[in-house]
């Protein structure tokens, strides 16, 4: 297994080599979070948060391009095989001889909830934009420890505003999870999550760090609450979640901390 540095310089120098040859691909993922916050490497180490893959997103309309600078790279397509709708929106490659893994996400991902990338890959590089970080955790129904430590890291390294530019979207994530009572819904209840992971976790970072991190979230909350609802959104809002607002992916193991509120909220 590969430490963590290298899992940073290899995701970083794909990005660029890619780029040299005009193919486009962003980072997601654990190594997303750890390269926008670089200055917190310390904390999330000694979180022990390890880093175990590589993820990226990319076009479909540059799969053969891709594909090739990934074999150029020294990294082994996965063969569909027995698990071909596996490979509908995804690319998995593996290194012989370093063993790092890779999944590329072509065009989307699509977990818990879709998140779309179309037209949001050039706005940041070399990872995918500080709002669809977020969201890739956010659209976790059974979220893991990890993934909290992700955001802690993120949400201490970055302010929340109506931007891109090293700032949380917190207007882009509003405005997408008004449209998609589901997808709000369960945001709504990691946000809690996150919370209460900084009640377990708050102890490693400086004071001023633990109030950023609570201001952010309290900000980032009203802005989704304080966002018009389309009538869709309201229409989906009125069943509620007796009637299931998600799609099935792996269960994960969960902290203690992690335990779902769904109940609580329907009391």
């Amino acid at each position: 297994m590969q430490d963590n540095s290298n899992f940073v310089d290899e995701a970083k120098g794909m990005v660029e080599r890619a780029q040299g040859r005009g193919v486009l691909i962003r980072i997601l993922g654990s190594t997303g979070f750890r390269i926008h916050s670089p200055e917190y490497v310390s904390i999330h180490a000694a979180m022990d948060r390890p880093m175990t893959d590589i993820d990226f997103v990319a076009y479909s309309k540059q799969d053969r391009q891709f594909e090739a600078f990934f074999i150029d790279e020294g990294y082994k397509p996965v063969v569909a095989a027995l698990t071909p709708e596996l490979f509908a929106t995804r690319r998995i490659f593996n290194h012989p001889t370093n063993g790092i893994h890779i999944d590329v996400f072509l065009d989307e991902l699509s977990m818990c909830h879709k998140i779309s990338f179309r037209n949001r890959l050039e706005i940041d590089s070399p990872t995918i934009p500080l709002a669809e970080l977020v969201l890739e955790k956010t659209q976790i129904v059974t979220l893991a420890e990890k993934d909290i430590k992700d955001m802690l890291i993120l949400l201490a390294a970055h302010p929340v505003g109506d931007n891109d530019q090293e700032t949380i979207n917190g207007k882009y994530i509003a405005d997408l999870l008004s449209k998609d009572w589901g997808f709000y819904y369960t945001t709504k209840l990691n946000l809690v999550k996150i919370r209460n992971g900084l009640t377990v976790h708050g102890h490693l970072f400086p004071e001023k760090d633990t109030q950023h991190i609570q201001e952010r979230l309290d900000l980032l909350t009203r802005m989704i609450e304080d966002a018009p609802k389309s009538i869709r959104w309201k229409t989906r809002a009125a069943v509620g979640p007796k009637v299931k607002w998600y799609n099935d992916v792996d269960e994960v193991e969960r902290a203690e901390f992690l335990q779902d509120h769904s109940d609580e909220d329907n009391q």
